[in-house]
């Protein structure tokens, strides 16, 4: 994240990125994520969640937190309290449901003059967004990042610390159907967990457990179903829903090789 703040400096480079990477050490898998990007290991059919996204709704309470330390980064446009939706200055006095950075549940409380201002935290799911500018709040980059018509930087919200999961190879056989799956939010947006399990069974079984390339047709065959098929309306998946319209990019990686084929 340094190194990308100098290279906006010197060479005038702007922009961001979200960041999913998985190393093995010393028999471990060590998978560290910053951004919206999952990654997920399909063992013996199971799911094991390698990573978990990173958005307004996710990190509510430390971005309120955050704002609560130090409310000038919020100009005089944003509240960091939530509420379950935009608030009318006719509503002055009476009571609305809230919530702060220490409450997990929703209370009561008297509108005031300033909860008219826009909330920090607005949206629900993929149409969350952060101070009405970003739907991602950790990541790389974006060091200029700003709401729009204002002078409110977004960067000292966005975190570059990814959370790492590690992951023993040595406690387990693994056969050559176990794999690591590295994806982008253009793949987990319209295609959910157990659907990619459910390509990744049915693409390994129609290939030999020795064939090198049937990893590269998994990701392949992800890739396809999660854009779907270009039609008038657009691209369409099967069930006649969007494809993704975001980037897509997917990693299989194995976990066991022939020689562990039970």
């Amino acid at each position: 994240d340094d190194q990308i703040e100098q290279e906006r400096a010197n060479q005038h480079l702007a922009g961001g990125c979200c960041a999913l990477a998985a190393i093995y050490l010393m028999g471990k898998f060590y998978v560290a994520n910053a951004g919206d990007s999952r990654a997920i290991i399909i063992r013996n059919g199971e799911i094991i969640p390698m990573s978990r996204e990173f958005t307004p709704e996710t990190e509510r309470q430390r971005l309120q937190f955050l704002a609560l330390l130090r409310p000038e980064l919020l100009g005089k446009e944003f509240t960091p309290l939530e509420f379950p939706r935009r608030i009318q200055p006719k509503e002055l006095g009476k009571k609305m449901l809230y919530r702060d950075q220490s409450m997990n549940g929703w209370a009561y409380k008297k509108i005031e003059e300033d909860d008219l201002k826009f909330p920090l935290i607005f949206g629900e799911g993929k149409k969350a967004r952060m101070m009405a500018t970003i739907g991602v709040t950790r990541g790389l980059g974006d060091h200029d990042l700003k709401v729009f018509s204002s002078n409110i930087h977004i960067k000292p919200f966005l975190s570059c610390i990814p959370e790492v999961r590690v992951y023993d190879l040595t406690q387990y056989e693994h056969c050559p159907d176990d794999v690591l799956v590295l994806g982008t939010d253009g793949l987990w947006d319209v295609t959910d967990d157990k659907e990619v399990a459910a390509v990744v069974m049915e693409v390994l079984t129609s290939y030999e457990p020795n064939d090198p390339c049937r990893y590269t047709m998994v990701a392949q065959e992800l890739v396809l179903r999660s854009r779907g098929v270009l039609k008038e309306r657009g691209w369409r998946l099967p069930n006649d829903k969007l494809g993704s319209g975001d980037d897509i990019s997917v990693f299989v990686i194995p976990l066991g090789g022939p020689g562990n084929y039970t």
